[in-house]
């Protein structure tokens, strides 16, 4: 696949400008707690924008708003210009246009890695059963499981798991991919294979926001990195920036708990 069409399908020259994703002023409170407190974030096309933070500090919760998983309850949120937080608005046909990817592989253990990676797009989409597996065995072969379409998910290591998880979100070819500490549950010697993976999908042109712990993944991937703390943004820029040189204490004091 070549760098100039992209995994999500934009030809370089004629791809339209300006964000794929704009977050404005959304906050998300639980009771008295507040998780997110008016988060402004712009993510551009095929840009990779990494989420970094303390466990708590709203990273999770963003990217489930995002999906229209969590309702916001103030603010908003566009996809390619269109504002997805209006109620009014399909959820199914709107989640459809991104691909999200969490800390758990969230795979169904009765069923195959084929079926598992065609579900949505056959009971969601409707797109008939023949087409749907041919798109899954596609990316299924782009992700390097190929010949694992049989197996169920106890019969692959984690990696391999998180990767049809990661196959499972591509196959509809979203505008917008999210991943939520996608290496959180692996044993680190299965963390390299999937960063590597994400890694050639940035170089393909895909769309990501990601939320990480693993800092050496953000300087390699990232064009910028936002510091949550406490449901705000309190650092953003250039990796060698945020992660070399913090201009903010709060940013050092989180780097420096990760040395």
């Amino acid at each position: 696949m070549s760098a100039e069409a992209g995994v999500n399908g934009v030809t370089g020259p004629g791809a339209a400008v300006g964000p794929v994703l704009r977050v404005e002023g959304v906050r998300k409170a639980y009771g008295e707690h507040v998780v997110l407190d008016g988060i402004d974030l712009d993510v551009d096309a095929h840009r990779c924008v990494v989420l970094i933070g303390a466990s708590g500090s709203g990273k999770s919760t963003l990217l489930r708003t995002i999906d229209l998983l969590d309702d916001v309850d103030d603010g908003a949120i566009w996809l390619e210009g269109e504002e997805i937080t209006d109620p009014r608005k399909d959820a199914d046909a709107l989640r459809a246009r991104m691909g999200m990817v969490f800390q758990a592989f969230n795979l169904f253990p009765h069923m195959r890695v084929l079926d598992n990676v065609t579900l949505a797009s056959r009971l969601v989409h409707k797109v008939a059963r023949p087409e749907a597996e041919e798109r899954a065995l596609a990316m299924l072969e782009r992700v390097g499981l190929a010949g694992r379409a049989s197996a169920f998910p106890d019969q692959l290591s984690g990696g391999q798991q998180q990767r049809v998880a990661i196959a499972r979100a591509l196959v509809g070819a979203p505008r917008l991919l999210l991943l939520d500490e996608v290496t959180s549950a692996l044993d680190p010697e299965l963390v390299g294979e999937v960063l590597d993976l994400l890694i050639e999908l940035k170089a393909d042109g895909m769309t990501m926001l990601v939320a990480t712990h693993e800092m050496g993944f953000a300087r390699r991937v990232a064009d910028e990195v936002c510091f949550l703390h406490e449901g705000r943004v309190h650092e953003r820029g250039a990796p060698d920036q945020v992660l070399g040189d913090p201009a903010q204490q709060r940013t050092r004091d989180f780097l420096r708990r990760l040395a």
